[in-house]
Order: structure tokens, then C-alpha cells, then sequence
């Protein structure tokens, strides 16, 4: 896929529960699509009730497609490392288990050299109380999570969830991080 004479990359991030990350980078400068969905597991085709079995080794995760020459891989990772605390292993807040692992799954040697490097330069800095867990790895699966699940703080904004988790980190992202957003 092409924008603008420019190739189109892709990117899947799994930082806690996909409804979150979906609408972090939903309206990303340069993000041209966000799905959610599950990866990195060996059931194939899983449903969201199998996923929440913490069997099937898949992540929530949000593929993200990107033009490279509208927004850099390294500002993604910058937003996707403050926007979930990426040194709890199998956890984000109250969400525990796999499915909720902090996670890359690189598309090409670029995205896994500036991860590695970006984690590096986090951890060095002692942002966070322990070191960064997050796993990076090779991309190998996704598969498109239901229906349901795709544009869920749009469709769901007056919900409980999204107004006490939802809400304020993308509250905390558009203050922080305000150029990287489209205004409407």
C-alpha cells in the first residue's frame, strides 16, 4: 500500500487492553489505520472469550499502519511507552494476565534496532522503578478482533471503563503530545 508516493509500514504494540491503544494512536498524525486484534499466540483464528482464557499465548494488540515520511517509527514507540507502564509483566492496572503483556512485534530490522534502542535509552534514564519489560519480537500472527471491539471508546464513551481508564490517558497524551494529534 501506497500514500503519496510514500510505502505504508505496519506495527503491532500490545500495551494492556486494545481499547486503550485504539484510541491513543486512532488519531495519530501520520497513522493512517489502527485495528485491534490478538497476536502472537498459537490458536488460531481465537475469539476474545478464548484470548481472555490466558491460553492461547496471544496478546490484545493494535496493528498500526503508518506512513513512515508523516510520522517516524521512534515517535510511535516514544507514544506507546508513555502511554502504559511497560516494567509490569502481564499487567496493566487492574488488567492481569498474558493477554495484557507489554509487547512489539516488529515488521522489520528497522522497528527492532530503535525498540532496542529506545528501551535501552529508557532505562538508562530511570523513568520507571524497574527495567523495561517489554518483549520485541519478530511479527507472526494477528488476527482482527470482533467487531465489538473496533472503535470501543467512540462507541462506548459514557461507559464506566472508558471514563476512569480510557478518559485520562488520553487526557495525559493530548496535553503531553499535542502536535502528534489531529484536531477536529
Amino acid at each position: 500500500m501506497k500514500t503519496n508516493n510514500n510505502e505504508i509500514k505496519t506495527v503491532y504494540f500490545g500495551g494492556g487492553c486494545f481499547w486503550c491503544t485504539e484510541a491513543v494512536f486512532k488519531d495519530v498524525k501520520g497513522v493512517i489505520s489502527v485495528t485491534p486484534g490478538y497476536g502472537g499466540g498459537v490458536t488460531e483464528y481465537p475469539s476474545y472469550d478464548d484470548v481472555s482464557e490466558d491460553t492461547t499465548g496471544h496478546a490484545e494488540v493494535i496493528r498500526i499502519r503508518y506512513d513512515p515520511e508523516l510520522i517516524s517509527f521512534r515517535t510511535l514507540l516514544i507514544l506507546f511507552f508513555a502511554t502504559h507502564n511497560p516494567t509490569t509483566l502481564n499487567r496493566q492496572g487492574s488488567d492481569i494476565g498474558t493477554r495484557y503483556r507489554s509487547i512489539i512485534f516488529y515488521t522489520n530490522i528497522h522497528q527492532k534496532e530503535e525498540a532496542y534502542k529506545l528501551i535501552d535509552e529508557i532505562n538508562d534514564s530511570e523513568e520507571f522503578e524497574g527495567p523495561v519489560v517489554t518483549e520485541v519480537v519478530p511479527f507472526v500472527n494477528f488476527y482482527e478482533a470482533e467487531g465489538y471491539h473496533k472503535n470501543y471508546f467512540a462507541k462506548n464513551q459514557r461507559s464506566m471503563y472508558c471514563q476512569v481508564i480510557i478518559n485520562p490517558k488520553l487526557d495525559k497524551v493530548h496535553k503531553e503530545f499535542s502536535s502528534l494529534f489531529i484536531t477536529n
